[in-house]
């Protein structure tokens, strides 16, 4: 049994693989029937990519063509479900190189066509090739779906006794999370990584911590996570009203419940973290990341103790200040959770806001390393003063609901912590380590109900800007990219990062009524869905094309590997990243792993721009599912619904 599945410094994920009976061919024909890597359409001189899901009758409508050779005026057309022709065109102007390759990329659009049905492009001419096909249709009817399926992602991601079957067959997992130990933090070897020098040693006492969502690929449960997540899922289901899903809210409710769990308002102790990462370098001590296994199978393990009893970290001593960037979400969570029973339960509604001003009025507000996770490598985040921002727009909002008196000075606090934020070194674009859009969109809804008081930090019309400027940060890099994608793809988080740019555009506009970012918007989840170089949506059960071999311990071993189902149906993958993250390869497999692919790298053709994709279970690198892609995902795909 490996002793530990360590990663490269500073990296945020972890995963691996082993052993199955899928064949090249199927990969391979599932690669090609979205414009992939396959052999027939490796001698092509184009191929096509397009949002494999849809576009919205009403809306911009983006494809692209990738051709082997520059061409000059390469004929299209968009052909409906009878095959009749519903528009058609000629491209022009290369928008640049994607590799050597691939030396030229074409824009088709079709934005005209409004009519609602099934469609596929057709490329003749200079150039050839055909796009998987896809709809036209309602903002609902071509979003509700994968929104859907997103809040099934967290379903399937449950642990505890309230697991939700879906279709990978989920069981109950940790039981023995209700009586879990409560143990010092281990020490590392290195600075940089998570192998433990010896187990850790017991505090004492135990607390109930069960429940929850599994972090990532495998069964480790964080605050640090856990707290974006519930605050994605509180605020889509406030922006969608009566509209929202009861699934949607239900989904919230549960990850609000394990956070309630996680914070002891009795002495004041915020626990962050259930389970161990990785062991000792003898594998004298087993970790999580050291047994690829079912959930399930943990609480009858008898050989690994961390395993069947899992240990629980405490951000620190009872009633020490907590670390701000944890204090700021958990609070604005509990917040969000005020303001959405206020009309119906003021009684639970006052507890929360109570529960997220107690969190609050604890933030260290003069920390030097964040407290995230044990070890915080894992999630190395640097900013908290958009989490205090966050925090206190939440309290501010809540508190005037209710009518209560602290919503002034919550305001106020939050004006100068978003005032703050803007002087952070590594300020952001919307994604788990920067909350700042949330923040100054809510900070500035708040503001208005006040009726825009003089004399705060910062004004309505500063947080605004502030959030025109992440977008315009993402519209410059769209500008220049072949594809139109705002993200950085070629460092890390890149799924994130995109989905969160399309997030921010429509909280914009829900707040501003400004409509002028709505195409930008629409080529970020464009891109997430198809409209890119690998020709894949990198979202499970989405287009025809998307992942089948997660790095990750549930879809691997409860799910098909070709595509079918059982899938881990609405995981967002964290998708091509720096090829520079790939420098030390794939790993290897570790027991109990089925392979996946069975061989090669059906997206190798497609490295390019810096950046590298890998459908691979070994792949954490860019293959790894986690809460917090898909907390940026349900978001922006429930608004864009």
């Amino acid at each position: 049994m490996p002793s530990s599945t360590l990663h490269p410094s500073g990296l945020r994920r972890r995963a691996a693989a082993a052993a199955t009976g899928i064949t090249v061919t199927a990969v391979l024909a599932a690669v090609a029937l979205a414009g992939g890597a396959g052999t027939a359409q490796a001698a092509t001189t184009g191929l096509v990519r397009v949002n494999q899901i849809g576009y919205t009758d009403s809306g911009a409508k983006e494809a692209f063509l990738l051709s082997k050779a520059a061409v000059t005026g390469a004929s299209w057309k968009l052909l409906d479900s009878s095959g009749a022709t519903a528009a058609s065109g000629t491209t022009g102007a290369s928008l640049g190189s994607w590799n050597s390759a691939y030396p030229a990329v074409y824009l088709i659009d079709f934005t005209s066509v409004k009519t609602d049905g099934r469609y596929h492009l057709q490329v003749s001419g200079a150039a050839t090739g055909t796009s998987a096909t896809f709809t036209i249709g309602t903002a609902a009817g071509v979003f509700a779906g994968p929104a859907a399926d997103a809040t099934a992602f967290f379903q399937a991601q449950r642990d505890g006794a309230e697991t939700v079957p879906g279709q990978l067959n989920r069981k109950p997992a940790h039981l023995n999370d209700a009586k879990a130990t409560v143990y010092n933090w281990p020490t590392f070897t290195s600075g940089d990584g998570d192998t433990i020098t010896a187990a850790p040693t017991r505090i004492g006492g135990t607390v109930d911590v069960s429940g929850g969502w599994f972090d990532a690929g495998d069964y480790l449960k964080f605050t640090e996570t856990t707290s974006y997540a519930v605050a994605a899922l509180e605020i889509a289901a406030r922006e969608k009203g009566a509209a929202a899903p009861a699934t949607l809210s239900a989904e919230a409710q549960h990850g609000l419940d394990w956070l309630d769990k996680m914070w002891d308002g009795d002495t004041r102790t915020l626990y962050i973290q259930v389970g161990l990462g990785s062991g000792t370098a003898s594998g004298s001590v087993v970790g999580d990341h050291d047994v690829w296994r079912l959930p399930e199978k943990d609480d009858g393990d008898s050989a690994d103790p961390f395993l069947k009893n899992r240990p629980v970290f405490r951000a620190g001593a009872p009633g020490a200040k907590i670390s701000p960037n944890q204090a700021g979400r958990l609070a604005a969570d509990f917040a969000l959770a005020a303001q959405r029973y206020a009309d119906t339960d003021a009684a639970r509604a006052t507890a929360y806001l109570n529960t997220a001003a107690q969190v609050y009025g604890l933030a260290n507000t003069s920390p030097g390393t964040l407290v995230t996770t044990v070890p915080y490598a894992y999630y190395p985040e640097t900013t908290w003063k958009d989490d205090l921002a966050f925090g206190g727009a939440e309290l501010a909002l809540a508190a005037q609901k209710l009518g209560d008196s602290r919503a002034s000075a919550w305001l106020t606090q939050a004006a100068t912590w978003a005032k703050g934020h803007q002087s952070e070194s590594d300020a952001d674009t919307l994604n788990m380590y920067d909350t700042s859009a949330l923040a100054d969109l809510d900070l500035a809804r708040a503001i208005q109900a006040a009726g825009d008081p003089a004399g705060l930090a910062v004004t309505y019309d500063d947080l605004i800007g502030y959030v025109k400027g992440q977008i315009a940060t993402g519209q410059t890099r769209a500008k220049a990219d072949p594809f139109h994608a705002g993200a950085v793809y070629d460092d890390f988080d890149a799924d994130s990062h995109t989905l969160g740019l399309a997030a921010t555009v429509r909280l914009y506009r829900n707040v501003t009524g400004d409509t002028g970012d709505n195409r930008f918007g629409v080529q970020q989840l464009d891109w997430l869905l198809g409209a890119n170089a690998w020709g894949t949506s990198f979202m499970v059960g989405e287009g025809a094309s998307f992942p089948r071999c997660t790095a990750g311990q549930l879809g691997n071993l409860a799910g098909s590997l070709d595509g079918s189902a059982p899938l881990e149906v609405g995981a967002i993958v964290n998708g091509p990243n720096g090829s520079g993250q790939f420098s030390g390869g794939l790993g290897d497999y570790l027991d109990g792993m089925r392979t996946c692919p069975p061989s090669g790298d059906p997206y190798s053709a497609f490295t390019g721009h810096g950046s590298r994709y890998a459908d691979d279970v070994r792949s954490w690198q860019s293959s790894e599912p986690a809460l917090d892609m898909d907390a940026s995902g349900l978001l922006a795909l429930f608004l864009s619904s």
